[in-house]
């Protein structure tokens, strides 16, 4: 089930509409209030958020959902007309899985949908390997689903893990925007590589606030992309 937050109407109705007609059950609230109370009857897969709203607003409302036990694993998305690089590092620091700017296409969004609905099942590795990668001070374990620099434990999203995963799992690589995109968010939508680009920055600000300098570790290849060092 997906729940989706959104005081316009005409917008609210055509993603649902755009979701249902693809197989995914979705349910709709204009105001905080509702969308609480029906998260304690049934907790949603997935919720989008939009920002503005009346009354208590997007941010505060995932702010709710990070800090409730019940939900507090439930993949977010954030839908919403502040599509400046800013706000994008505002909502995935509050703990956003993803973010997509109105005007937004349909397709696209019941594709970025489906990509978060995957990834609580692949957050555990099937043959029960550990999925350990230790480079420089940055380790990360797939099994449980944690990453350290140094000895602090790095509050990451799913996204953000995924891509630290990405890039731990081939150090010395070079992936392009596209590819992490497609790889990591399963979209191919080239022109929001600049999500890619939003996630990095915020990476490397957590890694560094946990370890100094940890941050470096992934690189800006010009023209091409990222990678992660070989030393770390």
């Amino acid at each position: 089930m997906i729940y989706y937050v959104e005081d316009d109407q005409n917008i609210r109705e055509l993603a649902l509409y755009a979701l249902s007609s693809q197989g995914l059950e979705a349910c709709g609230f204009a105001a905080a209030g509702d969308f609480k109370k029906a998260c304690s009857k049934l907790r949603p897969d997935l919720v989008l958020l939009d920002i503005m709203l009346p009354g208590e607003d997007g941010l505060s409302i995932l702010s709710w959902i990070r800090n409730n036990a019940d939900m507090a694993e439930v993949p977010v998305m954030m839908l919403t007309a502040k599509g400046t690089e800013f706000d994008k590092v505002l909502g995935l620091d509050s703990g956003a899985d993803d973010y997509l700017a109105k005007p937004f296409g349909m397709m696209e969004l019941v594709s970025r949908c489906k990509a978060l609905l995957r990834r609580p099942a692949m957050a555990h590795p099937a043959d029960g390997r550990d999925g350990a990668v230790t480079i420089g001070p940055i380790s990360l374990s797939v099994r449980d689903h944690e990453a350290f620099a140094g000895t602090a434990e790095l509050d990451l999203t799913l996204k953000e893990f995924d891509l630290l995963r990405k890039l731990m799992e081939n150090p010395g690589r070079a992936f392009t925007r596209s590819q992490l995109l497609k790889d990591v968010w399963d979209v191919s939508f080239v022109g929001e590589t600049r999500t890619v680009d939003t996630h990095i920055q915020t990476l490397r600000r957590k890694l560094n606030d946990a370890y100094p300098g940890a941050g470096n570790a992934i690189e800006t290849i010009r023209g091409v992309g990222y990678r992660f060092s070989k030393e770390g």
